[in-house]
Parts: C-alpha cells; structure tokens; sequence
C-alpha cells in the first residue's frame, strides 16, 4: 500500500473516529442551556490528524466532518456547520501548525496552548457575529452573553480537548506505526505547505476582523 494510499485511509480513519466522539455525546445534557451549548470531543481527534499529517489534513478532517454532522445528526443547520468548521480550524489548524514547526513535546504543548486560547478569542467574535441570526435576538443580547457564557464555554472545552490530545498523541501514533499504517518517523512535509498554511490562515484572520467591524458598524 502506499503512502498516500495509507495517508486517505488514516485520515479516513480519523475521520469517522471523530465523527463517533461526537455522536456519543450528543445524549448528554447541553452544559449551558440556552443557547445549547455541548461538550463536543471530535477536535481531539481531529488534532491528533493533524499533528500526524499537518494542518491542511486538519482542515480537511473538520470539513469532512462537519459536513457529515450538518447531513446527519446536526439540529443547527448551516450555522451549525459553519461554526464546526470555524471552531474546529480554530484549534486543531493552530495546533498542528506550530507542531509543525517544531516537533518535539514542548512544540506540541506550546501547540496547544496556543490553539486553546485562539480559539476561544475567535469563537467570542464569532459568536458575537452569528448567533444573533441564529437565536433571532438582538446583537446586544448576544454581546451580554460573550464574557459570562461563550468565552468559559469554549475555555473549558478547548482546555478539556487539549489535555486529552495531549494524553492520547503518543498512544494512537505508536498503534498506527505497529500497524504499519505511519512510518517510524513521519516528516515535518514540505515548505510549501507551511507557507499555504499561513495564507490560508492569514485569510481566515482578516475575514473574521472584517465580519467583526462590520458587524460593530451595524452592517450585519
């Protein structure tokens, strides 16, 4: 089998194995009532994939899985999908990126940390753009929420996802590498793709500061 043969089959893998986390916590009791908010543990998974592969394969296993979410379990729509992808990249694209950088332990904490907190920044601006059209309030009920509610929301979660990715890395790796499915050591990739990496991120940056004014000026 070849690499990139065993490449789609992990992340394939990865894939639906996120798609699992998610689906079994969709019982469980949303930890803020209203709006819904529940523990979603797909992006551990979805992190892992992209320490393994990098942050475009991370991209590309949110996508993937959000779209399989919107088309089968989800209640939120196309709002719903959007956040997924927004959040989802928002934490495992920032980890995987800085990992790439520097594969070593202290690559992958500094990985984390840093996906934790940016994604709990972007999610209070995103939330503060969407979810007024989603719940169908005023703005300024949704600006009243972002400190109390989404900032803690998605501090907890993000911190709850990092811990275990940390804990679970090592342990998925070394099983893929016995089942021949990863090499013994698998590379950091190409230039190019850190620099596509970058733009691509630089982008989602810009938009969302874009959406953000708009959004103060009462466009949106």
């Amino acid at each position: 089998m070849g690499n990139n043969t065993k490449k789609i089959c992990v992340l394939g893998m990865l894939s639906a194995l996120a798609f699992v986390a998610m689906a079994m916590t969709r019982g469980l009791p949303p930890i803020v009532p209203v709006p819904p908010l529940r523990y979603d543990p797909k992006d551990i998974v979805i992190v892992i994939g992209g320490f393994i592969y990098g942050p475009m394969a991370a991209f590309a296993v949110t996508a993937v899985v959000s779209l399989v979410e919107y088309m089968t379990v989800s209640s939120t729509g196309e709002i719903g999908l959007l956040m997924n992808i927004v959040s989802g990249c928002a934490f495992a694209c920032t980890a995987s990126f800085v990992y790439k950088m520097n594969r070593t332990l202290k690559g992958a904490v500094c990985g984390l940390i840093a996906a934790w907190l940016f994604m709990a920044a972007v999610m209070v601006l995103w939330n503060y753009l969407i979810t007024p059209v989603f719940l169908r309030v005023d703005r300024s009920v949704v600006a009243g929420m972002l400190i109390p509610v989404f900032l803690p929301f998605n501090l907890l979660k993000g911190g709850l996802n990092a811990a275990f990715a940390m804990l679970l890395y090592k342990p998925l790796k070394r099983t893929l590498q016995a089942s021949r499915m990863l090499p013994e050591q698998t590379g950091i990739g190409k230039t190019g793709k850190i620099k596509w990496g970058v733009v691509v991120a630089s982008l989602f940056v810009i938009a969302t500061c874009f959406l953000w004014v708009l959004a103060l000026q009462g466009r949106l």
